[in-house]
């Protein structure tokens, strides 16, 4: 039997158009004249296949009335009970530690200012991607070295008032770094008084009491000599056919601003970082694809929908909001939705005396009220017509 026209088969799938999302009426055009091409599509399989993606899409569709957010929480929720509570490496990375687990999926909900394993995966442009000594060597200047990280021996002289800065010659080479820089990097940083003798510094201390020398030293030992603040270790690796950068610590906005960087694809999972950057609907696709790399990284498959929503409640506001008592549960408009969460004296004391009432809209609010909720037939409300007075 002979197969249908491209021309036949664009017009069938734009008839979609309006029924379905553009996105997905655009991809089943794209599949099915690609597959036009490599063999013979008949009318009747055209017919079948649009009629099976309408069914599908049909299908995914959530019921007017289904309660979505309860349906998330669980689906979100028992895969969890299942992951691990410990700290694995990172895959692929051996010299890296990064959060994984459960522990990983709560720092995410809670929308931590800072993860407690930062990491970023810095691509590179050009011969950097694929030369391994520039790739090392652009490694190195990103990578932070500071004033302890070279010396081998920090101590206070009480007499002369002043820090003895003692510096690792082996450290200095494996680093590049000389030691009038050091010198050079602590005058400016400090502006204090600094004599280099060999492979000692001497920095003259302002004050002359104990507790400015040690206060000197804590300044000291955090100078930054070469790189970019936040990242302590980089790691360099062969991803297929190019070098990548593993960091550990992140510091998205600089490594944006450095010459060589891939921008497009280079990535961090600190979503806060993200947010600051990139913006909130960046910040929210990061919460989705961190969450669900999380899930899969434990061998767990949850639909993408269920966190989509999360992360939509968790940026609607147009700032990332953690889902806690410090954020969305906490500022539900309801008072005894509130209430119900955490903390339940404060919020009803706060609400007596501010005068607050509560329109019952929501769902725990009319549970605890013994009401009908809005959800599922609860949702709408039924008239229903009396017979007219002397009709049969």
């Amino acid at each position: 039997m002979a197969g249908v026209s491209q021309e036949t088969v664009k017009a069938e799938v734009q008839k979609l158009y309006g029924f379905l999302p553009d996105a997905i009426v655009e991809e089943l055009e794209e599949k099915l004249s690609q597959t036009s091409k490599k063999r013979a599509i008949t009318r009747e399989q055209l017919s079948r296949i649009i009629e099976k993606v309408k069914q599908s899409y049909l299908n995914a569709i959530a019921e007017p009335g289904e309660a979505v957010g309860i349906v998330a929480a669980q689906s979100v929720g028992e895969p969890g009970t299942q992951m691990t509570l410990r700290t694995f490496h990172y895959a692929g990375v051996a010299e890296l530690n990064v959060t994984l687990g459960l522990p990983r999926l709560i720092e995410i909900l809670d929308a931590r200012k800072t993860p407690s394993t930062s990491l970023m995966t810095v691509y590179l442009e050009g011969d950097l991607a694929k030369n391994k000594e520039k790739a090392r060597a652009f490694a190195q200047q990103i990578e932070m070295v500071t004033v302890e990280d070279v010396a081998s021996q920090m101590e206070s002289d009480l007499i002369n008032m002043e820090y003895v800065v003692t510096l690792d010659r082996s450290r200095l080479q494996k680093r590049g770094i000389k030691p009038s820089e050091v010198a050079n990097a602590i005058r400016e940083s400090l502006k204090s008084e600094v004599f280099l003798d060999g492979n000692k510094l001497h920095i003259k201390a302002e004050g002359q009491t104990p507790s400015d020398l040690k206060r000197i030293g804590t300044k000291v030992k955090g100078v930054i000599l070469r790189g970019i603040k936040g990242i302590n270790r980089v790691v360099v690796k062969m991803e297929e056919d190019e070098y990548v950068i593993y960091t550990e610590g992140s510091n998205f906005a600089e490594i944006l601003k450095t010459p060589g960087v891939d921008k497009k694809r280079t990535v961090t999972n600190n979503i806060r970082e993200i947010e600051e950057v990139l913006g909130i609907e960046a910040a929210r696709n990061a919460i989705i694809g961190e969450a669900i790399k999380t899930l899969e990284e434990q061998g767990l498959d949850v639909d993408k929908r269920h966190i989509m929503l999360v992360a939509d409640m968790m940026t609607s506001g147009g700032e990332v909001k953690q889902i806690g008592r410090h954020g969305i549960s906490g500022e539900k408009a309801s008072v005894l939705a509130r209430a119900s969460f955490e903390i339940t004296v404060k919020h009803l004391i706060d609400a007596c005396a501010r005068g607050e009432t509560d329109r019952l809209d929501g769902i725990i609010e009319n549970v605890i009220a013994g009401q009908p909720i809005p959800l599922g037939t609860g949702s709408v409300e039924l008239v229903m017509k009396g017979e007219k007075v002397g009709s049969k």
